[in-house]
């Protein structure tokens, strides 16, 4: 075991089978202690190593991440990639899911621990939360989701980024329809429709696109739905000048999971298509992941911020995207908080089609 300049705790496959990940996370004030690890990955190891560290990483409470610098490892090592919570590794054809091809993988590591250590609860709920969701179905997935992030709702780390970002005014009413619904035979046209906003996911937007949602969930002689934003953004994400102004999180917990879009654009989602063009952020791509098909204009970026707030992604992206890419890859595009071009997005298919 040893650590890097940064403080990064490095350990190795023998030392992760040994139970290097499995001291107490905790200090006794309750705080986390090193929330995540690396785990290095370059060298040979024997089959039974190979277990032994598997099983004491599906059993580790902090966040792992494998590193691996040369090499391709060899199917003995599927098992141990899969447990971990992700691994970068330069890129090699057919790479799974469990991999984020990087062209560093020890200096994005780096990075990776240094957003774990800022918000050390947001990213190990993370991690927990998509581990959790892997095994259930949509709805109870989208319930986890909402658990945790209602938690979070309380904790100090958004109490912080709340008091640095300061005090915003409610956002005023919308001019216009929010969103604007037209029907053309069986094909239900659905357009986001305050650009001024980026289209950001506020409560009128909401309830608006969830009113839209129950007309093709009930009406099934429409055969096609489209959703597509006005403006320079298809969704900007969740609108920040609510963030904090929820009466509690309970009821915020309700409102995210039983007059949410998420579960709706589930249960469609053979039926509709997004486009998405400019920034989908947060909520912007954690919606559009649950459609059966996904076309994005050519420049469109996609970012999931929520864990530099302290939260986690909310609108169901902890279920839709894993289901796209897996877990490991979201985790890595929600910690690292990279923007994802709309190449790397169809590369990794959470865009079907680029235009």
């Amino acid at each position: 075991m040893s650590r890097t300049g940064r403080g990064v705790r490095l350990i190795s496959v023998a030392g992760l089978a040994d139970g290097a990940a499995l001291d107490p996370l905790l200090d006794d004030e309750g705080r986390p202690v090193d929330p995540m690890l690396v785990v290095d990955l370059d060298g040979p190891a024997e089959p039974a190593l190979l277990r032994a560290a598997r099983d004491a990483a599906e059993v580790a409470d902090r966040i792992l991440v494998g590193v691996r610098t040369q090499g391709q490892p060899g199917g003995s090592w599927c098992d141990l990639l899969a447990a971990l919570d992700v691994t970068l590794s330069p890129a090699w054809p057919g790479a799974p899911r469990s991999c984020v091809p990087v062209p560093a993988p020890l200096a994005q590591a780096h990075l990776l621990h240094a957003a774990a250590t800022t918000n050390p609860q947001a990213a190990l709920v993370l991690a927990q939360v998509l581990r959790a969701g892997a095994g259930l179905g949509v709805r109870r997935a989208l319930d986890v989701e909402s658990f945790a992030y209602s938690t979070l709702l309380g904790g100090t780390e958004f109490r912080r980024w709340l008091a640095a970002r300061g005090h915003r005014l409610t956002p005023p009413p919308a001019r216009v329809p929010p969103v604007v619904v037209e029907r053309l035979a069986d094909h239900l046209l659905i357009t986001l429709n305050r650009p001024e906003r980026r289209n950001a996911y506020g409560r009128e937007l909401r309830d608006a696109l969830v009113d839209a949602l129950r007309v093709a969930a009930v009406d099934t002689a429409i055969g096609r739905v489209t959703l597509r934003g006005s403006g320079p953004a298809f969704c900007a994400g969740g609108d920040l000048d609510e963030f904090g102004t929820t009466p509690d999180v309970a009821t915020a917990h309700f409102v995210r999971t039983r007059a949410g879009a998420g579960e709706l654009m589930d249960r469609i989602a053979n039926r509709v298509e997004v486009r998405l063009h400019g920034a989908c952020v947060g909520a912007g791509i954690e919606l559009a992941a649950f459609a059966g098909h996904v076309v994005a204009r050519a420049g469109t970026m996609v970012r999931l911020p929520e864990v530099g707030m302290g939260l986690i992604p909310g609108a169901g992206g902890t279920v839709s995207i894993p289901r796209r890419i897996g877990r490991w890859r979201t985790l890595y595009l929600a910690l690292s908080d990279t923007r994802l071009d709309a190449v790397t997005a169809a590369r990794w298919g959470l865009v079907d089609q680029i235009t």
